[in-house]
């Protein structure tokens, strides 16, 4: 199998993958359910600054999601330990949510759990519990 890796100049470079791949046994059945904090994908060939707002490559993200899917996971998505907390804004965060729950309607037996905080909420705004509420 071959993967484009990023390359100097905003290129790519080709990689021959070596061994065999695993495979996953996905008909095992088990007690409990497990989520996944399914990562984001940047996009690697983007010019952007990393205090800036980051550029996802969605197509990427959604395949992800679709192979944990496929693994029997279901996904927490948007959750402030998996993409919050690491420079992912509330714009992305809302984006991210409507795409996987577009998704997640596409594959049988599918989950998503859904998270959002008020980290984006400046603490100047948040006078009232109002304030807060309407953060969500």
């Amino acid at each position: 199998m071959d993967i484009s890796l990023p390359g100097e100049g905003g290129g790519s470079t080709r990689y021959t993958l070596v061994g065999e791949p695993v495979q996953p046994d996905i008909g095992a059945r088990f007690s409990r359910i497990a989520y996944a904090a399914a990562h984001v994908v940047a996009d690697p060939l983007a010019m952007t600054d990393p205090w800036s707002r980051p550029v996802v490559d969605w197509d990427r993200t959604m395949t992800f999601r679709h192979h944990l899917w496929r693994l029997g996971f279901r996904i927490a998505e948007a959750m402030d330990t998996s993409q919050r907390g690491m420079g992912f804004d509330w714009a992305n965060a809302q984006e991210l949510i409507r795409r996987s729950i577009a998704e997640a309607r596409t594959v049988d037996g599918a989950d998503l759990a859904s998270g959002a905080g008020t980290d984006h909420l400046a603490p100047a705004a948040a006078r009232t519990l109002d304030d807060v509420v309407t953060a969500y």
